[in-house]
């Protein structure tokens, strides 16, 4: 299984980011798998963004809930995230993961690399 991040490196403050996820090698709707975001900040840790099942429900962190939407493209299995009105703070590398069934977001087992993001003000 292969995930690839792909998106714009740059965005200007109170725009939407958009990121995708390309997933190859398995389906995104295959049961019981969920599809991640997750961030990591310039010197600071991992932090869980959201999810799509395989079912297509979503899960956001109660922290971003507010400015973030995850859908996907089952044709061309692909999940995006979209988070709106960004700040300088969101700046960092975004990547997207896969949970397999029974584990939770402590046991993602595919990521993809990575993409920055940097948010100018």
């Amino acid at each position: 299984v292969q995930l690839q991040e792909s998106g714009p490196g740059l965005v200007k403050s109170s725009q939407t980011l958009s990121l995708t996820c390309t997933v190859s090698g398995g389906s995104i709707t295959t049961n019981y798998y969920y599809w991640n975001w997750i961030r990591q900040p310039p010197g600071k840790g991992l932090e869980w963004i959201g999810a799509i099942a395989y079912s297509g429900s979503t899960y956001y962190s109660p922290t971003l809930k507010s400015r973030i939407s995850i859908s996907r493209d089952t044709s061309n299995n692909q999940f995006t995230l979209q988070l709106r009105s960004v700040i300088p703070e969101d700046t960092a590398v975004y990547y997207c993961a896969r949970i397999p069934p029974g584990y939770s977001t402590t046991g993602m087992d595919y990521w993809g690399k990575g993409t920055l993001v940097t948010v100018s003000s």
